[in-house]
């Protein structure tokens, strides 16, 4: 597949502070993929650094064989976490007006413009102000704005972030179908369901640094394996005795059991107890939810069955 952004070696300084601290990946042309990390992580940063927004202290940003001013940065989208539109002017003039900066023809713009406010249920909003928008509405049209001019790689800093979960799922269809015909996509989001659901590949920055880059199916084999959740109220000596449980945690009747690495769920499930009490049972991996929250908090409970640092 197609590579269209590369980021190599990056590293960036403010201060006496180190906010990226060589990190390196790349995205590919019609794949979503996501960068992850707690706040303050870094994130923002590596993404104002491949917008030019401000230059990297070493490590170079490639986006098709263009490195530095050379980038054509009409050829990307980009929808900042900070949103803002220009208040007093109408829906269509604005989408144009951002049109216009990426050099995009202005005539394929407005028909594409309406296309995109039917789909995204604003039609016959193109006349009204943008002060007179609800922040929903005035989020679809800064996305709208994003990827007007057809950008080949589109990124997205909390995108979902205030969306009702109608607006959610027109979100998500419009990316998937933008990687369908062959955009590079770049999101940050804080809604891991929402990523778990819709990216290929994930990058997770900690401090500045790496800490997970593969495939979800990837860092969910390596990072961590099975878990199996028990409702019925059991003794947790009980529970910590069974074979290939590395730890418990309960709360009220439910508990759950993080099992080792090779564990093998329908043999082992066989060989529960009889005295276990169990009103309902289920057993998957570990979300990445549960991930991001063990990376972030520095508990460093799931490295016992997996790293992963591809």
């Amino acid at each position: 597949m197609e590579v269209m952004l590369t980021v190599e070696g990056l590293e960036k300084s403010f201060k006496d502070k180190q906010a990226l601290k060589g990190i390196s990946f790349d995205v590919r042309k019609g794949e979503i993929m996501a960068i992850l990390g707690p706040n303050g992580a870094g994130k923002s940063t590596t993404i104002r650094n491949i917008m030019g927004i401000m230059y990297p202290d070493k490590g170079s940003i490639t986006f098709k064989n263009n490195t530095g001013n050379e980038i054509p940065r009409h050829k990307i989208g980009y929808l900042p976490e900070e949103r803002g539109l220009y208040k007093n002017v109408k829906v269509m003039d604005i989408l144009l007006y951002l049109a216009d900066l990426k050099d995009y023809p202005l005539k394929k713009a407005r028909e594409s413009a309406l296309e995109y406010l039917k789909t995204f249920d604003l039609e016959g909003k193109e006349n009204t102000s943008v002060e007179e928008l609800s922040k929903g509405m005035g989020q679809k049209v800064q996305f709208i704005g994003s990827i007007l001019h057809e950008p080949e790689l589109l990124i997205l800093d909390e995108p979902f972030s205030g969306l009702d979960p109608v607006s959610q799922e027109l979100f998500k269809e419009e990316i998937r179908n933008l990687a369908n015909n062959g955009t590079a996509i770049l999101i940050s989001s804080h809604q891991m369901n929402l990523i778990e659901e819709m990216c290929d590949r994930l990058f997770m920055i900690q401090r500045g640094e790496k800490v997970i880059y593969g495939t979800l199916d990837d860092v969910k084999t390596e990072y961590a394996n099975f878990k199996c959740t028990i409702y019925g109220q059991n003794d947790r000596a009980i529970l910590e005795s069974i074979p290939q449980v590395l730890r418990v945690e309960q709360k009220d009747d439910v508990s759950v059991l993080f099992l080792e690495k090779d564990v093998q769920p329908a043999k082992w499930v066989k060989e529960l107890p009889d005295r276990l009490v169990v009103n309902e049972l289920k057993i998957n991996r570990i979300s990445l939810h549960e991930i991001f929250i063990d990376i972030a908090t520095d508990k460093n409970l799931l490295k016992e069955v997996g790293e992963m640092h591809a």
